[in-house]
């Protein structure tokens, strides 16, 4: 399942608009219980605040289609050789829809590079108490 996900956030990442920063992501994430695949890719706005990243719509659109679900995997793919981790927002956001044991993989073109657990890359989110 490993490969198939990358290979989805391989896919997704050729539809990056990213004319600005000319950093390309793809993403692709798994929900734990669903069999389908989310995948997205980076957006960005001239206003810079309307970008939105890849890990992101990946995560929207399976929630809007599913309703709130908990991640069990993310791939993350750039065009870097050692990988980029996700920024800090997607960190706070895959925390919202995941539990601490949740991998994340950091990929590159050619193969996952680095597994950590949500817990790992973000050990202090950000939480309401019900």
């Amino acid at each position: 399942m490993l490969d198939k996900l990358h290979q989805k956030a391989l896919e997704a990442q050729e539809n990056s608009y990213s004319p600005y920063s000319k950093f390309r992501v793809g993403s692709a994430i798994q929900f734990k219980g669903l069999s389908e695949i989310f995948t997205g890719c980076n957006i960005e706005n001239a206003s810079f605040g309307g970008t939105v990243c890849a890990e992101r719509v990946a995560i929207l659109k399976g929630i809007s289609e599913h309703k709130k679900q908990t991640i069990e995997s993310v791939v993350v793919v750039t065009d870097s050789p050692e990988g980029d981790p996700p920024c800090g927002l997607c960190l706070q956001t895959i925390s919202e829809f995941s539990d601490a044991d949740t991998k994340i993989h950091i990929a590159n073109k050619n193969e996952i590079l680095r597994t950590y657990t949500q817990k790992e890359l973000l050990p202090i989110s950000f939480k309401l108490e019900n």
